[in-house]
C-alpha cells in the first residue's frame, strides 16, 4: 500500500487506534491533570502547538499534562478503549513536551466486560503491555506488543510525571459475539471485527477510516487517494467480520465535493479465491450517502473488493448483510480464542 508517511513507522501503526476518540475511547479517570487534560489523550489529529500561548495555570498544551511530583510516587491514566481488541502495539506520543515528558513509561491491559467505572477497575486483573520503557521528548516513542489477549481497557503510567500528547493503541478488534445479531449487521464495520487487506492508494488518509463509526465530520475523516495520471483506477479490499451475504451496499461521499470517485463497483470473493460482482460499476455524486439494494439471493463472500473509478476517495463503506452459520462459528472462535 502506497502512503504519505515516513518508511521507518513500524507496520503495526497501520491498524487501527483502538483508543481514539472517534471510535468511542475515553480517558475515564487521571492521578493528576493540573497543567492539561486528560481527554487531549485520545483524540485523532496530530497535536498542534502555539508556542506562548498561557493560561492560568501555565503553557497551554495539546495532550495530559501533571505537575511537578515533590514526593515519590508516578502518574496514571486509565483509558476504555473504543473498540475491543488485541493490541499490536503502542505509542506514546510526546509532541511538544521537549522539557517536560516523562524519562519512563509503561502501559498495562486488562479484559472487564459491561461497563465499570474508574474505581471498579482499580481491582481488575491488569497485564503489562509495555514494562518500565524509557521514552523520549518530543517523539513518538514506538512500543511492540505481542499478548494474543482481547483487552477493553488500559492503563499508561508516567515515571514519575510530565506529559504525553497522545496514547495510540494500534490493533486489531474483536467484538463480542453476544453483542452483535448475526441476522443483520453492518459485515464491513471495523467495531464488528472487518479490516481492511490491502489498497492502492493512501496518500491523504487510510481506508481504515471508511469502517468506522458514525458519519464522517469532514474530509480527512474517510478514505481519499492521490489523483491518478494514467488510466489505471483505486481499490481497496476488505476482509469482512465473517463470512455472509451482503444486502445492502452504503457508499458515502460526504465531505468529498470536488475529490468524490466517478464511478465505483464492488465485488466479493468466495471460498474458492473467485470475484463475483455484488454492485456493479454505478455512477457517485459528491458529497452524497449512495444506498444501494443487492440481490437477496447473493453470494456468500469472506471478502470484498471496492474499485473507485479513478480515484478519489469515500467516507463510509457499509456492507449490511448477515453472517452465514460459518461466519458466526468463526467470530465466536476468534473472541474465544482471545478471551485468555
Amino acid at each position: 500500500m502506497e502512503e504519505n508517511v515516513s518508511d521507518d513507522r513500524p507496520e503495526w501503526t497501520a491498524q487501527p487506534d483502538l483508543a481514539s476518540r472517534r471510535f468511542g475511547g475515553t480517558v475515564m479517570w487521571a492521578s493528576d491533570e493540573l497543567f492539561a487534560e486528560k481527554e487531549n489523550l485520545v483524540n485523532p489529529w496530530k497535536p498542534a502547538h502555539s508556542a506562548e500561548t498561557f493560561g492560568p495555570k501555565g503553557q497551554v498544551y495539546d495532550g495530559w499534562e501533571t505537575r511537578r511530583h515533590r514526593e515519590p510516587g508516578d502518574d496514571q491514566a486509565v483509558l476504555r478503549l473504543g473498540l475491543g481488541g488485541v493490541v499490536s502495539g503502542v505509542v506514546v506520543d510526546t509532541a511538544f513536551f521537549k522539557g517536560n515528558y516523562p524519562p519512563f513509561v509503561s502501559v498495562e491491559a486488562t479484559a472487564v466486560p459491561g461497563y465499570p467505572s474508574a474505581a471498579e477497575l482499580a481491582g481488575a486483573d491488569w497485564e503489562t503491555l509495555v514494562d518500565r520503557a524509557p521514552a523520549l521528548g518530543h517523539t513518538e516513542n514506538f512500543y511492540k506488543v505481542s499478548s494474543p489477549r482481547r483487552y477493553t481497557h488500559v492503563r499508561l503510567t508516567q515515571h514519575p510525571d510530565g506529559g504525553v500528547a497522545r496514547l495510540r493503541v494500534h490493533g486489531s478488534p474483536v467484538p463480542d459475539p453476544a453483542l452483535l445479531d448475526p441476522r443483520s449487521l453492518d459485515l464491513a464495520a471495523l467495531e464488528n471485527g472487518a479490516v481492511v487487506t490491502g489498497c492502492s492508494n493512501m496518500f491523504y488518509s487510510s481506508p481504515n477510516n471508511m469502517l468506522s463509526p458514525g458519519l464522517a465530520a469532514h474530509q480527512a475523516e474517510g478514505w481519499e487517494t492521490a489523483r491518478r495520471r494514467d488510466d489505471g483506477n483505486d481499490w481497496a479490499t476488505v476482509r469482512l467480520a465473517g463470512a455472509g451475504i451482503v444486502r445492502f451496499a452504503e457508499l458515502d461521499t460526504s465531505n468529498l465535493k470536488g475529490n468524490a470517485p466517478g464511478w465505483a463497483s464492488v465485488s466479493g470473493r468466495l471460498d474458492e479465491g473467485e470475484w463475483v460482482p455484488l454492485l456493479p460499476r454505478t455512477r457517485l455524486q459528491p458529497d452524497t450517502r449512495h444506498r444501494f439494494a443487492l440481490p437477496d439471493d447473493g453470494p456468500q463472500v469472506t471478502e470484498v473488493r471496492l474499485d473507485i473509478h479513478p480515484d478519489g476517495g469515500l467516507a463510509r463503506l457499509r456492507l449490511f448483510g448477515e453472517l452465514t452459520k460459518r461466519g458466526r462459528e468463526a467470530v465466536t472462535t476468534r473472541f474465544q480464542e482471545t478471551a485468555g
